[in-house]
């Protein structure tokens, strides 16, 4: 992937993982407003130790299989998200080497597990955080980014 050049004769769709994913979401529209938009619902179960990762609804383009997606969600801490949103993504014919991940926060533990799993899939991230916590949380971090974006945090 070079820069903003597309490869040949692909369709571009991005998909996000509501709701915090709907950040950057928006920020793409406004780049390129006709885009083809998906949407996946995952949610950390924090009742297990491993923050296990649910899935709770996708809707997504009829003709994803022949785009070139752009799946955005600001953090990657265990990777059980992006995990979780690449084998819907995968299971609805998009080839991981035609995803491009795009984030803003990550930690090497689930960067690690990402690739490992997906290796052709491409990943962006603006910084690679510290460490994960007991809670698994990223540390640093910038807290829920969802929450203090959209003004609900506590």
């Amino acid at each position: 992937f070079k820069g903003l050049e597309l490869p040949q004769d692909s369709q571009l769709c991005v998909v996000s993982i509501i709701r915090s994913g709907d950040i950057l979401l928006e920020a793409v529209r406004k780049l390129h407003p006709g885009i083809k938009v998906g949407k996946i619902l995952i949610q950390r179960d924090e009742s297990t130790a491993d923050k296990q990762a649910v899935l709770y609804y996708k809707k997504l383009p009829k003709d994803i299989s022949n785009c070139f997606v752009l799946l955005v969600d600001p953090m990657l801490a265990t990777g059980g998200s992006l995990i979780c949103a690449t084998d819907v993504l995968v299971e609805n014919g998009v080839s991981p080497s035609n995803i491009l991940f795009v984030n803003l926060f990550s930690v090497e533990e689930g960067l690690e597990r990402v690739q490992q799993k997906f290796p052709d899939m491409k990943i962006l991230t603006l910084a690679i955080d510290d460490y994960l916590n007991a809670d698994k949380y990223i540390v640093p971090g910038v807290g829920d980014f969802g929450d203090r974006y959209y003004g609900t945090d506590d």
